[in-house]
């Protein structure tokens, strides 16, 4: 940033040296006579003189006022003085405008400019600045003066509107970059919505259950009950302390511990087991084996499902099946009975199988989700699991 504001006191200190340097020879000329080593400027050309001048000063601010420097630096060719502030202050309008303002602009800069070469031509010899290339009289003339204008108008047009693009690159380069920036930390907020509702929902779920066994516990069980529903809740406020530092610092989210994985999956159908819902579980593959993303959303998958279970058919057994393997995918059927007809409804709110289904749907599986003709609701999902790499492939014989 301060390079290119160096660089933009350095193109004005230029362009204003050389408007001035320019007007300066523009006076010299229209004033010379023939054969005569002193000036004669009548009152017009003193006038001219005098604008241009102004103009090459305004050009200190032709970015924030192009509209206005561009009409003061037009006077000055139109009377007797040269067009050279005019075409930087016709870059500062292209660089701004792109409607017919822009179009005005460049017809009037090289109606001025045409104008200003067939008077340069015509000086007196020795004190033209364009006119050196352009014949005297003739169809010369004519033709060298709109080539001229045409050429001299075509490159402050060029060089503002690539000012303009590259300003309107970096422009949305920034939006994109803020766009990425909030798409990121949507993400985040997403991610760290999922967890803490899988995480949150089946402690809660879990403590809500050992709180209703508590109450009708026997005297001598109640010591056990009490302190498992201590555990449980210790372990929610711990969690949710940690999602409001999250929301409240920024820091990244990470649960306390490395991430579940299928070798996690026994203590969480103990847990199950423990707060009075039937679970059995049958998995036929390696837990082991399974990468670090796959294990944790099938470990996520399973712990949503038994927090369903938990909140609307508490005490209803539930059949887990995981089978699968590199290369087959890893499939998941969890099925509970539906609740008996007359059961109070949960509280949930369908966050929790909208998340198993955007989890699977993320790793480029499949999920479906719901009750079937058996009185039975279910939930099945197939994840891929890539194949395992061949000898071949790791320079094995």
């Amino acid at each position: 940033m301060e390079g290119r504001r160096a660089l933009g006191v350095v193109c004005t200190v230029i362009a204003v040296t050389f408007s001035v340097l320019g007007s300066i020879v523009a006076f010299a000329g229209e004033a010379s006579v023939p054969n005569d080593k002193s000036l004669h400027p009548n009152a017009l050309q003193g006038l001219s003189f005098l604008i241009a001048i102004g103009a090459a000063v305004m050009l200190c601010w032709r970015h924030r006022w192009p509209e206005l420097v561009f009409g003061i630096a037009l006077v000055p060719p139109l009377l007797a003085s040269d067009p050279m502030a005019l075409l930087v202050a016709l870059a500062a309008v292209a660089a701004r405008r792109r409607d017919s303002t822009l179009w005005l602009a460049g017809a009037a800069t090289f109606a001025a400019t045409m104008f200003a070469a067939w008077r340069d031509a015509g000086w007196v010899n020795g004190s033209q600045i364009v006119g050196r290339w352009i014949p005297a009289d003739g169809p010369g003339r004519v033709v060298g003066t709109l080539l001229t204008a045409a050429v001299l108008t075509a490159i402050p047009l060029t060089v503002g509107v690539l000012r303009s693009t590259r300003a309107d690159l970096r422009a949305r380069e920034l939006s994109e970059a803020r766009l990425r920036d909030e798409v990121a930390r949507q993400e985040e907020r997403s991610r760290i919505a999922h967890e803490m509702h899988d995480v949150l929902g089946h402690r809660l779920s879990l403590l809500s259950l050992q709180a209703g066994a508590l109450e009708v516990s026997p005297p001598e069980a109640t010591g056990d009950a009490a302190r498992t529903v201590r555990s449980t809740a210790k372990q929610s406020l711990d969690d949710l302390r940690q999602v409001i530092g999250v929301l409240r610092d920024g820091r990244d989210f990470q649960l306390h511990g490395p991430a579940p994985s299928l070798v996690d999956l026994p203590t969480l159908i103990e847990e199950t087991k423990q707060a009075g819902v039937p679970v059995n579980v049958m998995v036929l593959l390696d837990p082991s084996a399974a990468p670090a993303q796959l294990g944790m959303a099938v470990y996520r998958i399973v712990q949503e499902s038994l927090t369903n279970v938990l909140r609307h058919a508490p005490g209803c057994p539930v059949e887990v099946t995981i089978r699968g393997g590199p290369g087959a995918g890893v499939h998941l059927d969890i099925v509970n009975p539906l609740p008996l007809a007359g059961s109070p409804p949960s509280p949930g709110s369908g966050t929790g199988l909208t998340g198993i289904s955007e989890r699977v749907t993320a790793l480029g599986g499949r999920a479906h989700i719901g009750a079937t003709p058996h009185g039975t609701f279910m939930v099945q999902a197939w994840l891929p699991w890539p194949p395992a790499p061949s000898n071949n492939a790791t320079g094995q014989p």
